[in-house]
Parts: structure tokens; C-alpha cells; sequence
């Protein structure tokens, strides 16, 4: 069976999962006449997609930029980074993000100074690049982080979701909810030790309360040699 070309309609999404600029907005009707034009997206799932194209062409532009903030940038389970879902911050993480990069490169394609590989919005700019059948191929091999991110966008009930409910579904799979593990709060995710008054109890105490401390003699350093730390290199 024939794979419909989505390219345009992956275009779209990609441009609707972007910061709502001015830019953005400005584009809005373009954008919603080149999904209709291509029709590769779900009559319904397009409905729901015109109803947000709407509101970012039309609504309080300070609120969506805000609104965009605090459900992209302040939360893993919405993160537009694929590969915080999958490596988190682990070292796997960049070798992971040069393979990647090497991936467009070899399709001819460069990022821009700044652009993070597995950005969403980046990758779905690479697979409208790619044939039908490809193109598919590579989503359907993302479906399972496009499910986590649609879900944790439908419990915020943010009209997002139809931007990765129109992926899961132009990736072959259907668009349906699955567990999610809840957000941990900035606070909690983001907590430093307070300066000058001790450090949380992951290992330290307070002033005031005695603290070991430990020497570690290197082989070389017993030598007479210089540390590794004096040398300036690891261990």
C-alpha cells in the first residue's frame, strides 16, 4: 500500500511545536492552508489543529508565549527534546545527539548555530525531507515518546496534544493515552544547597557540625610525583 506524502503537513507541525513568535503567528494562515492543501492529516485531528492555529494567530500573544514556556521548558514528561526521554542525563545522551547530527549531514542537511538534534521541531524539519514510505518508518520508530508527550500534554488539557495526536497518527499508530511518571517540581528537580549554611543532607552537613575529610594519595603523588588534579586532568 501506498504512503501518503506528509511532507508539508510535517512542516506544519514542526513550525506549530516552535516558539509562538510574532513570526509564528504571522504565518498562521499559510500554515493552515498548506494542511488543508496536503489533506494527509485526519479530518478531525485538522479540526482540532485549526482550533490552535486560531488561538495563536488571534489570541493574547503574551499568554501563549508564557503558556508555551511553562508547558515545553518546565517539565520532562513535555519535553520537545526526544532524547530526555529516553537518555535523561545520562552520558549516553551525546553520543546519542552526534549520531544524529551525522544522520542529516548525511541527508544534506546542517544544523543552525545553536539547534539541539533531537528538538522536535528539527527532526520533524529532516523527515518531511525523506520519501513516503522513510518518512513513516522514522516516526513510527518515535511513537512510543510521541505517546508519552501527548499524554502528558492531554492531562494539562493543552490543545498541543493535537500536534503529537496528528504524529502518532501520520506514524501509523493510534493516538492514545499511557502512564506517564509525574513532573518533579523545579523546586525539588532544580534544589542546590543555600551557600554559606551548609548543604542538603544528600551527604553534608551543616556548619557547625564536623565533616571528614578524606586525603587520597595517587600512586604518582606517593612517586613524588604531581597530582592529577595539579596536572589538570582527570584521574
Amino acid at each position: 500500500m501506498a504512503h501518503p506524502n506528509a511532507s508539508l503537513s510535517l512542516r506544519v507541525l514542526a513550525r506549530l511545536l516552535s516558539y509562538p513568535d510574532a513570526e509564528l503567528r504571522a504565518h498562521v494562515p499559510d500554515l493552515r492552508q498548506a494542511l488543508r492543501a496536503e489533506g494527509a492529516v485526519l479530518p478531525t485531528r485538522a479540526a482540532e489543529l485549526d482550533v490552535l492555529m486560531t488561538t495563536l494567530e488571534r489570541g493574547n500573544a503574551i499568554e501563549n508565549e508564557a503558556e508555551y514556556v511553562q508547558i515545553f521548558d518546565r517539565g520532562r514528561s513535555t519535553s520537545l527534546h526526544l532524547f530526555e526521554h529516553v537518555h535523561g542525563d545520562s552520558r549516553d545522551r551525546g553520543p546519542a545527539m552526534i549520531g544524529l547530527a551525522q544522520t542529516y549531514e548525511k541527508a544534506g542537511l546542517f544544523l543552525a548555530p545553536g539547534e539541539m538534534p533531537d528538538y522536535l521541531p528539527v527532526v520533524l524539519e529532516f523527515v518531511s525531507t525523506q520519501p513516503p514510505k522513510e518518512a513513516r518508518a522514522f516516526l513510527s520508530e518515535m511513537a512510543h515518546i510521541f505517546s508519552v508527550i501527548f499524554s502528558a500534554l492531554q492531562q494539562r488539557h493543552s490543545p498541543y496534544a493535537s500536534v503529537l495526536g496528528a504524529l502518532l497518527e501520520l506514524s501509523g499508530e493510534r493516538a492514545q493515552a499511557v502512564k506517564t511518571v509525574p513532573d518533579e517540581e523545579l523546586d525539588i528537580a532544580w534544589e542546590e544547597p543555600v551557600a554559606f549554611d551548609g548543604c542538603s543532607s544528600k551527604g553534608q552537613t551543616k556548619p557547625g557540625q564536623s565533616q571528614p575529610i578524606h586525603f587520597v594519595k595517587t600512586e604518582k603523588a606517593l612517586a613524588g610525583g604531581k597530582s592529577a588534579v595539579q596536572q589538570g586532568v582527570s584521574p
